[in-house]
């Protein structure tokens, strides 16, 4: 089969080698650019219904009901302080709260946290400390658990990284007048954003969620998910979408899409706040985010069929499609970086014509809608000074493309149905620049991934040379985004520990959550 480049005198011969290398990639960059284009569409239909939106609720409680609040925590002593006291501070009828402390910790917070509460209840709070032996089911067990002894209709979870404002529960509790509202999912934001490059690229990653994501799900009456936190359920609805299940590391989202094909309407108030507090951490953040990923393929093989068999409309059978398999584009990335190389090799003899025509659109799909959603969310969010997140958007592709390597090993293990524990994203209690981690007793023992990465670095280096050396300078650029990712990822996660013992003369700072318990999830 014969191509010629009308940029050029040179005809170009098809062959077999190139058929196996370009045919899986092209695949591969087809399926990502789908992606792609759907986060141009979560733009477009955010400003498109943004009128579907009303803040205010369709009705008020006379008579305020009794809420429980629950605070489920592990190992997490340095930060529980923190929560109940904001969550003690909130400006709600004493004898209409039920606070409840669900430790499952297995060291000294055991004695911090019942300490605390202790006082408080001295104080006149109505707080119980409950702790259990075990943690069977992990955070979606401790929930059932307290949900067993809850005392109100309605019930508000915070993690212990969160610090509820005091108005927090009047803004939210009257949306439940509403007698079909199950759910009110309130918006993150970030008591450490500034405190360094990762965390302002963090807290950009989640503003495109919380603004954009959700923004676009609630205005088009979509299936939207509650984030674990920051968050109120009606009780009925839980036991209505069959209660807390723990066969997912996404618990959250699982019981989400099952109270909503229960019948039950779920709200969005981005303009109510709960401050949180980011990762400040590499390892701690590849945690969280892997966490996640695997937790979210988890629970799309589990309710996606519940879904396909729903009577709902396609459209939100779509976008359940989109929002729960999203994370498959990690192991994509990974396959279209193995071929990348081989890919240039083939489409450097193939000429110009064909990647201006093939290439460019499928980069522009693909790559370039990265950069419109989180520009778009930020401008939402800061009107006046939005233009800065230019400066981080070539750290924020680069940081998506080096957590490829972990998440995909967490993808993979939720494909092949391989079980693992819960494990907490570590909280230092870090809000400023300079300010130490009060974490130090945790340590995270390294492992492959952080080596495969600095590997795939060199490999895109090699990429990148290969590109000089045949005068193809316009892919440059991106392919340094890979190297820059992946050894940004690699490097962090092998050396900033011992930056920070260094840093603190000695002691042990790195960070990690303790070791799980060896059960499946």
């Amino acid at each position: 089969m014969l191509f010629t480049d009308p940029f050029s005198t040179v005809t170009y011969h098809w062959n077999l080698f190139d058929a196996l290398v370009l045919l899986p990639y092209f695949a591969v960059m087809i399926v990502l650019a789908l992606y792609g284009v759907h986060r141009y569409t979560m733009c477009y239909l955010y400003f498109k219904y943004r009128k579907n939106y009303n803040p205010n609720p369709v009705g008020h409680f006379d008579d305020l009901p009794l809420v429980t609040v629950q605070l489920p925590i592990f190992n997490e002593q340095f930060v529980i302080d923190r929560l109940i006291e904001a969550v003690c501070a909130m400006e709600y009828p004493r004898e209409k709260l039920d606070i409840q402390v669900l430790d499952d910790s297995t060291d000294e917070t055991q004695e911090v946290a019942a300490g605390i509460v202790e006082r408080y209840a001295a104080l006149g709070h109505p707080i119980r400390y409950i702790h259990r032996t075990n943690r069977h089911g992990f955070k979606a067990g401790a929930l059932d658990a307290g949900l067993k002894v809850a005392k109100g209709e309605y019930v508000a979870i915070f993690d212990a990284d969160f610090v509820p404002p005091p108005d927090w529960l009047m803004k939210v509790i009257h949306h439940f007048a509403e007698p079909g509202i199950g759910m009110v999912q309130t918006r993150w934001t970030h008591l450490n954003r500034n405190y360094s490059m990762l965390t302002q690229i963090e807290a950009i990653l989640l503003d495109g969620h919380f603004v954009l994501e959700h923004g676009a799900r609630a205005r088009t009456n979509d299936y939207f998910n509650f984030n674990g936190t920051a968050g109120m359920w009606r009780i009925k609805a839980i036991y209505d979408g069959g209660g807390w299940q723990h066969d997912t590391l996404t618990e959250d989202t699982d019981l989400s899409y099952r109270s909503q094909l229960a019948g039950w309407k779920f709200k969005y108030l981005p303009e109510v706040e709960c401050p949180s507090e980011l990762p400040i951490y590499m390892t701690a953040f590849k945690t969280q985010q892997a966490r996640w990923a695997k937790g979210l393929i988890q629970t799309s093989i589990k309710v996606l069929p519940q879904v396909f068999r729903a009577d709902v409309p396609r459209r939100i059978k779509v976008e359940a499609v989109y929002h729960l398999t999203a994370n498959m584009s990690y192991p994509l990335m990974v396959i279209m970086s193995a071929a990348l190389i081989p890919a240039m090799i083939c489409r450097f003899y193939q000429g110009w014509f064909q990647m201006l025509l093939i290439d460019v659109p499928l980069f522009t799909a693909s790559t370039f809608s990265i950069a419109v959603f989180y520009v778009m969310s930020q401008r939402e969010l800061f009107p006046k000074t939005w233009k800065k997140t230019f400066l981080y958007l070539p750290f924020l592709m680069a940081l998506g493309i080096g957590l490829t390597v972990t998440n995909t090993k967490a993808v993979m293990e939720a494909l092949l149905g391989i079980k693992s524990a819960f494990v907490r994203t570590p909280k230092y209690r870090v809000a400023k620049k300079g300010e130490k981690s009060m974490a130090a007793k945790y340590r995270k023992r390294l492992k492959l991934e952080p080596w495969i990465e600095l590997a795939l670095g060199f490999y895109f280096l090699g990429a990148i040379i290969y590109t000089f050396m045949n005068q193809n300078y316009f892919t440059a650029p991106f392919l340094i985004l890979f190297v820059i990712g992946y050894w940004y990822t690699g490097l962090m996660s092998l050396l900033q520990g011992r930056f920070e013992r260094w840093r603190s003369g000695g002691a042990n700072t790195d960070e990690s959550s303790p070791k799980p318990f060896p059960v499946g999830v």
